[in-house]
């Protein structure tokens, strides 16, 4: 085992609560240390969600409550106790099953009394959650009524998971994160991680990197920070925050044993000193397999950079003004059929703006309906649909304004949710309209799931796709309308012609030969077109062969 030092690196950590202890241990590794806290716990401007679970809790309306924070459990303590009994509160949660995401918040519970039923196990995220859950609880599990304490932000994919089992689930949240007050530090953290100033950069929470992008955005910094990160060693807490920093751009070098930050200080010094000379050697790292990379030790993972932070991120590079405008003309252009130009859409809209997702909305009568979606839908594209006003996405096609909220999505009045889209549960949102001739075509919806701040040049440009393609929606609609007319048309002359010969062959009347050809349909699971084409079929060849013996 290498001896643990940073050997006089400058070691960059965006911690807020543990400041000085992080602080601490670099200087005692051997490194540099700055300290730039990334974020701040506020809390919420009321707490009606909070008393109301307590209130439910008490009624027995519970199965199960997840807790995620030991903070978070002592923060809804204090909440719960100004307003009700603390001790009735604690007798009713100590009568429901308990499923904890981890040592700390299990510690926190065992203070005041409370019994833990399910602990998640190392890296606690929310697969080792939902696993143990169903481990130690089973079928069970299902159709439960559930209520998560959350921290800071929802978790979308923990949620997803819960809904996919069928359960009740009540967020109950008790704080939220926002930018620290003062950005000044965190912005001379950018410039120093730009110009290289910055050997190492250690990643605690995916909140971090989420407000890292966001004020460098804000700041017009974004390419040059992606651009000394690619030089710079990246460290990564666990997959949550490995996962975050993925969707945008950047892979991790490194990921501790243990998801803890004395692991992650000591692993750090070890092998700082040789990932940063090779990333700044520009040596090719060897590269596995991504099911590898996600089961190979930490040792192993050191050496399981496949893509550059800077190739992931020019193949996803903002265009230029004369670049934008090109793309969007080549598009109009090609005639392409009508999937095809929304899938086109998706995917300029996705260069633009770095998202976790992306729907387009047709209007169709008085209906917008999910038309194209960057993450496969395929049991939802094509048939969820909205009337104009429902949601924020009716909002916007009723009034053919822009909508963009940096967080809390779920809380925006007009937010509606629908049981099969995950996204639904994503903390940032940007819809605009879709417009053709002053006539509203469509939606464009763009979602993050930590808190994103989109900037008023991306609110233009996403604005400016809308204006653009609204025309090459509407003319590859109505194409495609007239094929589905042609095909009607054509299936509907089949079916008239193979009716008239089962009226001939077998002495039917129209209604009957129309109910044979149907049964048909349904026992071999053949369209009538296809039932059709196989009678005309077999009426041709017994045709033929008649002829050939005369």
């Amino acid at each position: 085992m290498p001896q643990a030092s940073f050997q006089g690196l400058r070691v960059l950590s965006l911690e807020s609560r543990r400041a000085n202890e992080i602080a601490k241990l670099i200087r005692m590794y051997g490194g540099e240390p700055t300290v730039a806290p990334a974020l701040r716990e506020v809390p919420l401007a009321s707490n009606r969600e909070a008393l109301d679970f307590a209130a439910s809790l008490m009624r027995g309306e519970f199965d199960l409550v997840i807790f995620l924070t030991g903070s978070g459990i002592r923060c809804l303590m204090n909440i719960v106790q100004a307003e009700y009994d603390r001790d009735t509160f604690l007798t009713a949660l100590r009568g429901v099953k308990i499923a904890s995401r981890g040592p700390k918040p299990s510690a926190v519970l065992r203070e005041f009394h409370v019994p833990v039923t399910v602990t998640a196990p190392e890296p606690c995220t929310w697969r080792e959650l939902i696993g143990a859950m169903e481990s130690e609880i089973g079928q069970g599990f299902n159709g439960l009524r559930i209520a998560i304490q959350e921290y800071g932000a929802p978790n979308p994919d923990l949620l997803a998971a819960l809904k996919g089992r069928d359960c009740i689930v009540t967020r109950v949240p008790v704080y939220q994160w926002a930018l620290p007050e003062d950005l000044s530090l965190l912005r001379e953290c950018i410039h120093a991680i730009a110009e290289r100033r910055v050997d190492v950069v250690l990643f605690m929470t995916a909140v971090q990197v989420a407000h890292l992008w966001q004020v460098a955005e804000q700041m017009h910094c974004l390419e040059e920070m992606l651009d000394g990160l690619n030089a710079t060693v990246v460290v990564s807490i666990g997959p949550s925050t490995s996962e975050e920093l993925r969707r945008h751009g950047v892979l991790p070098d490194y990921e501790p044993s243990h998801p803890k930050m004395g692991f992650l200080v000591n692993e750090a010094a070890q092998r700082a000193a040789k990932l940063l000379e090779g990333k700044r050697s520009g040596h090719a790292l060897k590269k596995l397999p991504p099911q590898q990379v996600a089961s190979s030790s930490p040792m192993a993972r050191d050496h399981a950079v496949g893509k550059t932070a800077y190739e992931l991120r020019h193949k996803k590079k903002d265009p230029t003004d004369i670049e934008f405008l090109h793309a969007i003309g080549s598009r109009m252009a090609a005639a392409d059929p009508f999937h095809a130009v929304l899938e086109h859409i998706v995917d300029f809209v996705s260069t633009l703006v770095m998202c976790d997702s992306c729907f387009i909305y047709v209007l169709e009568k008085d209906r917008l309906v999910l038309r194209a979606s960057k993450n496969p839908h395929a049991d939802i594209v094509d048939h969820l649909g909205l009337r104009l006003g429902q949601g924020i996405t009716g909002w916007v096609g009723q009034h053919r304004e822009p909508v963009a909220i940096a967080m809390n999505a779920l809380k925006d009045p007009r937010f509606k949710i629908f049981k099969d889209l995950p996204e639904d549960l994503f903390e940032a949102f940007l819809s605009v309209p879709i417009l053709c001739r002053g006539k509203l075509v469509g939606v464009i919806n763009v979602q993050h799931r930590q808190p994103y701040h989109h900037t008023p040049r991306e609110v233009q440009m996403i604005s400016t796709i809308g204006f653009l393609v609204g025309g090459e929606i509407e003319m590859a609609r109505l194409e495609s309308e007239k094929l589905n007319l042609s095909d009607q048309l054509e299936t509907r002359k089949h079916v008239e012609r193979a009716k008239g010969i089962l009226q001939r062959e077998f002495g039917l009347n129209e209604e009957d030969a129309y109910k044979t050809m149907q049964k048909e349909s349904r026992q071999r699971r053949k369209t009538m077109r296809d039932i059709a084409e196989a009678i005309i079929l077999n009426e041709e060849l017994r045709r033929d062969q008649s002829a050939r013996k005369q």
